[in-house]
Parts: C-alpha cells; structure tokens; sequence
C-alpha cells in the first residue's frame, strides 16, 4: 500500500514544527480549587459561570491560547432557526440565551423576543463574541490559564478513591480540586483518568443501529460527477491524487477509528474596505487541487463564499462533495500528542490558505469561477493575529467518553420508545456527520461517511447519566462535550449551542454534588431538576 498524501507532508513538515510546549519555560505552581474545568470550549465558559453564581472557587485550564472555542473561532452560523423544515430556537434556555440577546444587542436588536424567530438574530462575528466571553470572565472574576496542556500521560492525572485530586500541566502547574470537568473537544482529561473512551464509529451491531460504521451507499454530498482518482487518468498503478486515500471501503456497518472531517470555519468578505487578498502560502503544493480540475472538468459546481454573519463575512463552512472539508486527513488527530495535533493543524491551513489562492489565481480554473473568487479575502478585524485565519480547527470530532449509559440512533428518531427520566437539555439538530474519507471505489472518487438527518429523526432529551463516567472509574469528573454516545447520536449533539447549555447543567451538578458532598453518579435528579428550573433551563420540548 502505498503512504498516503498527508503522511508524506507531515513526515515533511516533522522537522520543522517543534513540540508547541517544547520551548516553553517550566515554573512549578500549585493551584487549588473547587472545580477545575479543562479545555477551551464555550462549555468551559457557561460551567464556570453558573459555578461563580453559587459562590464557587473555580479554575479555567486552557491547553489553548483562546478561550471560547468554534464560537469564537468562526463558527458564527450557530444553526439556530436557520433550516427551513424546523425551528429550534425554543429549547434555548438559561445562561444560553441571555448569551444570544446580548449578542442580538450588540447588534442593535432592541426587541428580542419578536425577532427570535429570524435565523439572523443568532448569528454573529467571531470579535464579537469572543468580546462577550470576555467580558463575562471579567465581570464573574474567572481565573483562566490558557496555553497549560495536560501532560498527555496516565501519571499526570492523580486518583484516590476512585477520585481525581489533581492534574499535572506541560508548564509546570499542579491543579488540585475536589471536583473536575472536562469541557474539551478532544477528551484527554477523560481518557488519562483512566475513563472509557472511544473514538471514531462503533459497528451498526453494537447498539442495533442502523445509520453508523462505513458506509456503502452514500449519495449525500457525494460526487455528482465522476472524477477519475489516478495521477495518470485511467492507470490505477499510478498512484492517486491528492485528498484520495488508498484503502479498501470495508465491509458495511463495521465500526472503525475514523473521524468526520475538520476544516475551517473561514472569516471572508468582499468589502474592500476590509478584505485582504488571499495570498499564496509558502508550503503551496500546486498538485494538492488537481481534484478540483478534474471535477470542473467534468462538469461539476464548485462551491462559492456566501454572506452569512453581520457586517459582510462569511461563515465559510464546508458540508459539499468538494471544498476545503478534509476527508480523512485528520485520524491521528483525536490521540495524538500536541506535536501530531499541531500538524494536522498545519496541514489543513496550508491546503485551505493554498486552495482560495488556487481558486482565485490559477489560470487553469474557469475565467468566471475564478474571478468571483478574486472578489473574496479574509478580514481585517478577525484574528487580526493571525493574519486573519482561524486558531483553531473545528473539531467535530474526538474521543466519546463511554459510561454506563449511551445515547445512540434510537434516542434520535421518530419511532423511539425511550423515555428519558433525568433530561438536562435538548438536542434539537438531526444527526449530522460529515465524511470520513475520501476513497476509490468503482474505478472513481468516491466520499464516505455523511449522515445528515433524514424523515425520521426528532429532537431528544440529553440525559444527566450520559455526562457523568461509570462510578468504578471515577466519581468527581463530569463532561459537557465528550458525553457518552455513539458516533451517529454524537452527530445530533455537536453543536455549539448545545454545548454551552450542556455546560450550563453540567456546572449546576457539580456545585450540587459539593454542596451534597455526592460522587456525580449519586445525585438526586429532583435536585438537579429544581436548580435547572430555578436557572430557566428547557429540559422539556415546549
């Protein structure tokens, strides 16, 4: 078997991207706390919050240098109220939605309740809400470590009693708290207390689903147009183009380790007054977008910027059968060490800073595509240190922790008889997986792994027990975003909005459990109940 694409770049690149905490300078300091909150999320934010309104001391320990997470990183969509078959703004509750009618003032809506409704009033400008977050950290007094990273080992996580006392960071801090949350996207807190994790799609047998493992069939954002996948057209013994990985499809319904994609979510506009040229990246490959040739070739539509955030920007995500979603370039991401992860990162910025500069330069992409995209740059006044590029990759996906209780694709659809006894918020999006890889089958490129919704998915109740990890593991960690779940029911979860409402009730429990002095398996759901009421929390579909 050939080495893939990505292996090649990143075996080259190995050299030149040191270890990020390598250089870093070492000083010991113990902290102690309440609650530590590990990760850089949005749920990191809304926990902390709710934990400061009842008194307590609590810690934020970002392996970042931003806190805030997508919200902040360009993800500005939200995917509130903006599909034409449903609203979902009415499970929106608590500290969520004061969130949403500051964001709605910023923006000079005055009556909030009777614009709710308009997909726009959600929407936002990365500046804008990492402003917010901000804001709120100050006024609740929030201490925040940022650029301290686990170190990725099981001794650096120190348990007694089936309780975490401590983490160690990379930069010398020892964190010491009677209760812990992780709030990350990648779940290392979880898999180095020695929890039950998981990563990628489990097999359709597992949990008798029907929606998860490899795929055979997938028309959903799939080629329409046959793309031939060989360096010489029609020569398997060529070797592939770039973004095709060389592996068989699998059998279908088997569980693998596989992730849906990463990319970025990309800031752009036309406005001159703001807009800075795309430029072409030191590390351009011109042989990484021959796909993108031979799909204009045969006749495919390329994917365009659109505005969909305030003040002329784009909120450029990628769902299509071709665009700056990186199918399979990301698998050793989610257990890889910060080096690995910093190079995946590497990678997918120097395609997609590579690909809008192909786009709108190469004299071989069409005269009309290409001068629509000369219209386009990234911003001025967005991650102005970054030279107006994302820091963070989105995520979609990382280790799952897995508990005594999992959501999976029964919880998500329409014939379900589950009924859900200890409901903390609601997920309110069909599942919604992106592609795993991209691969050979029948001679053409073909796009594996989406899962978008479909006739038969409803919103669900998310319950408590998936938060919390198996009471033989530990008892004082709980998750908002690493929740217990099959990788299809995961899909229905990953949004950002359910995040910091997860965050929300996850830092209710917690100063429950203190206050009770209860193992987080062990508390009375009433309790939790009364307080998310208390909080206007929507744990019931209205």
């Amino acid at each position: 078997m050939r080495a893939s694409p990505i292996y090649l770049y990143l075996l080259l690149c190995l050299s030149t991207i040191p270890e990020p905490a390598a250089g870093r300078e070492n000083t010991s300091q113990i902290i102690e706390a309440d609650v530590c909150i590990y990760g850089n999320s949005s749920a990191s934010i809304f926990a902390a919050v709710q934990l400061k309104k009842r008194n307590r001391e609590v810690v934020i320990v970002s392996p970042d240098k931003y806190i805030g997470g997508m919200t902040i990183e360009g993800l500005g969509g939200s995917d509130i109220n903006n599909h034409s078959d449903f609203k979902n703004d009415k499970v929106i509750g608590g500290l969520t939605l004061e969130w949403y009618r500051e964001v709605a003032s910023h923006y000079g809506i005055e009556d909030f309740d009777l614009e709710r409704h308009k997909s726009q009033t959600w929407r936002f400008e990365p500046h804008v809400a990492e402003a917010i977050f901000k804001r709120w950290l100050t006024e609740y007094q929030i201490p925040v470590y940022t650029e301290s990273r686990l170190r990725l080992n099981f001794d650096a996580v120190k348990k007694q009693d089936g309780k975490i006392i401590s983490i160690e960071t990379l930069d010398g801090k020892t964190v010491k708290a009677d209760l812990f949350i992780d709030a990350s996207y990648e779940g290392d807190l979880i898999h180095f207390a020695g929890i039950s994790t998981i990563v990628g799609r489990e097999p359709n047998s597992l949990y008798q689903e029907t929606k998860n493992g490899i795929r055979h069939s997938n028309t959903y954002r799939n080629f329409e147009v046959a793309v031939d996948p060989y360096l010489e057209p029609g020569n398997p013994e060529s070797g592939l183009i770039h973004t095709i990985q060389d592996e068989p499809l699998g059998e279908a319904g088997s569980g693998d380790k596989r992730i849906q994609a990463f990319c970025f979510r990309a800031c752009l506009t036309k406005d001159e007054a703001n807009k800075v040229p795309f430029v072409k990246p030191k590390n351009y490959h011109r042989e990484w977008y021959e796909i993108y040739l031979r799909y204009l070739e045969a006749g495919g539509e390329l994917y365009q910027p659109s505005y969909s955030i305030p003040n002329n920007k784009t909120d450029l995500g990628a769902w299509h059968d071709l665009s700056h979603n990186l199918y399979g370039m990301n698998h050793t991401y989610p257990e890889g060490n910060y080096q690995t992860r910093e190079e995946v990162y590497q990678y997918h910025l120097d395609f997609t800073r590579g690909l809008f500069w192909f786009l709108a330069n190469d004299p071989e992409v069409p005269a009309a595509l290409r001068n629509e995209w000369q219209q386009w740059g990234t911003t001025k006044d967005e991650f102005t240190d970054n030279q107006g590029w994302p820091r963070m990759l989105y995520i979609r996906d990382g280790r799952r922790m897995q508990s005594d209780y999992v959501i999976t694709e029964h919880h998500t659809r329409k014939d379900s008889s589950i009924q859900i006894d200890d409901p903390v918020a609601i997920a309110y999006w069909p599942p919604d997986v992106h592609h795993v890889r991209r691969i050979v089958k029948e001679g053409k490129a073909y796009n594996e792994g989406f899962v978008f919704g479909g006739e038969n998915w409803k919103p669900f109740p998310i319950p408590y027990r998936s938060l919390v990890p198996k009471k033989s593991e530990c008892t004082n960690l709980l998750t908002p975003t690493c929740l217990s779940s099959s990788h299809i029911a995961f899909g229905a979860i990953r949004l950002e909005w359910t995040f910091m409402l997860l965050g929300e009730a996850v830092g209710m429990a917690a100063d429950l459990c203190l206050e009770k002095d209860l193992a987080v398996q062990d508390l009375p759901y009433a309790a939790l109940k009364a307080r998310l009421e208390e909080n206007r929390q929507i744990i019931e579909l209205p």
